[in-house]
């Protein structure tokens, strides 16, 4: 059979005549590799000590000089191999590589002064020699894996795998830099009583590190029962499995069922502490700095129209559960949308004037830290909408179902949606979808790092030419 293996590259597909096995393993050329990049990081840790104690003493250094590099060393190996410096992905992704190198040294120099405190080394060997030499040795390290990931693109290509994507029948699936062939054109079947068909099938999968069958619902189970005595990494399409979004499979022995896991918290118990610990911290530390201001502005608003100073709204919070949002009143008492369901326009009639210059320096917004400390907002998260909010002539939710995925944690007073402009009146449905888009990937990414400079960078955006 002369059917043609069709391999994907970044350009433009090319056509190839079947070979024995499809193409040669990397794995080994992997280990090489590997092996390389670790070599290279010694010979750079020394040589980069060596250099800076030549430079700090005039000479070349011998014995005590070059003790710190000596023991930081098998420190160093034991942290990049634990955190996969060395592995799979890292390969043609040099940043990647750099920032697990870059942790690696940083974790070894840190435990090496520990114990030389410890056991009284701090003495013996030069501190500006070993400084001097890992800070040199860090930028070596990152230039030479930039120039290992491009030579492995330049050799490979763009995947440092084999990846085969077998087409049997499913709906159009197109992987980038992989093989792709037809199952009917190469004959191959999932036919677990013919060792014929199963031997083809070996012969075509052989050195190949992921293959991916694109078949039918209805075959799925015989595909995969083909792919477990293959002795690959194998995977069988599923369309339903994306559409409802699954995130592992769970398999319970009493009663024996299996079910698919769709959701999960998207913060353990430690970084749910650590959030709210810092929230409560900088909620309560705000009042007390702000409170002339708040003061001030409460009088403002009393002082203009006599009504009350605050304003409270149901909106939805975490786990689509509402509360009463707090804001500094910025409307006529009679004008007050309690639903939202009229957005805030740039000449809108309805506000006053102290509540323009409220809005407009979103100190309107300052009360939300009430919430904060009640435990129904956070300091950062999805900002709440108003239930009437509507982008473009849709309500939020029905402008993308993955609207409620937000509500997973509690809602923000900021967040990285408002620290990139996404603010303001939502006159068309990309509005949302921008703040959506933003929300969700805060809800993947989540570090107290990243809280501290979505806050830190709020302060540059206080003042926006969308807040009316």
């Amino acid at each position: 059979m002369n059917a043609p293996i069709v391999i994907e590259t970044a350009a433009k597909p090319i056509v190839r005549a079947p070979i024995a096995g499809l193409a040669t393993s990397l794995e080994r050329k992997r280990l090489r590799i590997y092996l390389a990049q670790m070599v290279a990081d010694v010979a750079l840790l020394f040589g980069c000590c060596a250099l800076a104690g030549y430079i700090y003493l005039g000479r070349t250094p011998t014995g005590n000089p070059l003790l710190g590099a000596q023991l930081t060393l098998p420190l160093f190996i034991t942290f990049a191999l634990h955190n996969g410096t060395y592995s799979l992905d890292t390969l043609a992704d040099w940043r990647t590589s750099s920032k697990r190198m870059a942790l690696a040294l940083l974790y070894a120099v840190l435990m090496f002064n520990f114990l030389a405190f410890v056991v009284k080394l701090n003495a013996i060997f030069s501190r500006p020699i070993f400084l001097g030499g890992t800070i040199a040795a860090l930028f070596a390290m990152t230039i030479s894996r930039a120039v290992f990931a491009s030579m492995i693109r330049r050799h490979w290509g763009p995947s440092p795998v084999n990846r085969l994507v077998i087409d049997a029948g499913g709906p159009p699936l197109l992987i980038p830099h992989a093989y792709h062939i037809d199952a009917a054109e190469h004959e191959l079947v999932p036919v677990l009583d013919d060792p014929h068909a199963l031997d083809r099938f070996s012969r075509y999968v052989r050195n190949m590190d992921e293959v991916i069958v694109n078949c039918p619902p209805e075959q799925r189970s015989a595909w995969a029962q083909v792919l477990k005595g293959s002795g690959v990494h194998g995977e069988v399409t599923s369309e339903a499995v994306r559409e409802i979004g699954v995130l592992g499979v769970v398999h319970r022995h009493d009663p024996a069922v299996s079910s698919l896991l769709v959701s999960i918290g998207p913060l353990g118990v430690r970084a749910r502490a650590t959030k709210r610990l810092f929230d409560v911290g900088v909620s309560a530390g705000a009042l007390v700095v702000l409170s002339p201001l708040l003061l001030l502005s409460a009088l403002a608003i009393k002082l203009e129209d006599g009504g009350p100073v605050f304003f409270k709204q149901r909106r939805l919070g975490r786990r689509n559960q509402f509360f009463s949002i707090y804001k500094f009143r910025s409307m006529r008492t009679d004008s007050c949308d309690a639903e939202g369901n009229r957005s805030t326009g740039r000449e809108d009639d309805r506000i006053t004037r102290v509540g323009q210059v409220l809005r407009k320096t979103s100190i309107d917004e300052l009360p939300q830290l009430i919430n904060v400390l009640l435990g129904e907002m956070s300091i950062v998260g999805p900002r709440p909408h108003a239930l009437g909010s509507q982008a473009g002539e849709k309500l939020f939710w029905q402008v993308d179902n993955r609207y409620w995925q937000r509500h997973s944690l509690r809602p923000g007073l900021t967040g990285l949606a408002q620290i990139r402009g996404f603010r303001g009146a939502t006159d068309n449905e990309s509005d949302l979808s921008e703040r959506l888009q933003a929300d969700l990937e805060y809800l993947a990414g989540w570090t107290i790092t990243r809280d501290i400079g979505i806050v830190l960078r709020t302060f540059g955006v206080l003042v926006h030419n969308r807040a009316y």
